[in-house]
């Protein structure tokens, strides 16, 4: 049975899809069978997905779409299948949310480098509590060595969950290959390889030590 990857955040716009299809395409790149879920109604996975088939003979990643409810299902037969299952979720935290987390092994929750995103992790970070499901931060659009990022980096800290010693620094990279259906691995080298790597690296040794 594969591991499971819950990417959720209440609010919109901290990055959800861009972390959910890294991550399966660093895992992908690690040698591991890598399945991707989306969802979301806005299907932001599903175009990336869509485009990436457009370019490639064959998909190094399966991909599933399926209703709230459906989660369940559907998780149990990629994982069957897979090493990694990673969910993108809906930018809401409410009941619809609770059966990816409930299926996942571990549940991440990016945070771009804003308060805003900040104040809307407690609900993600309670609903997963309440699935008794271990959840880790993320820092997102991250601007190292800015005021706003080491105060909200240290808040997050503050709260009831791991914080990933790894962030994703606002490179244009992630924007540009997401559009592409290709993620930052996958461009030229530069800072954004290390840095998808290493927060691989991270995940996979949290769900191993879980």
């Amino acid at each position: 049975m594969g591991h499971v990857i819950t990417v959720a955040q209440q609010k919109g716009g901290s990055g959800k899809t861009t972390l959910a299809v890294n991550l399966a395409v660093g895992f992908a790149k690690a040698g591991k069978s890598v399945a991707l879920m989306d969802t979301d109604p806005q299907g932001s996975a599903g175009r990336w997905f869509m485009t990436r088939m457009e370019a490639m003979d064959t998909p190094d990643i399966e991909f599933s779409t399926a209703s709230a409810w459906g989660v369940t299902y559907e998780v149990r037969k990629l994982a069957d299948a897979h090493d990694i299952v990673i969910i993108d979720t809906p930018p809401k935290a409410d009941s619809d949310l609770r059966p990816a987390l409930r299926a996942s092994d571990l549940v991440l929750v990016p945070v771009a480098t804003s308060h805003l995103d900040l104040w809307a992790v407690e609900t993600v970070l309670y609903l997963a509590d309440r699935e008794r499901k271990p959840a880790m931060i993320v820092m997102t659009r991250n601007r190292a060595g800015t005021r706003l990022a080491a105060d909200v980096a240290s808040k997050a800290a503050e709260l009831e969950a791991q914080v990933a010693q790894v962030p994703m620094a606002n490179r244009v990279v992630y924007a540009e290959t997401l559009g592409q259906g290709r993620a930052a691995l996958e461009a030229p080298k530069g800072p954004a390889h290390d840095e998808v790597k290493r927060l691989v690296a991270e995940v996979q040794a949290t769900l191993e030590n879980l």
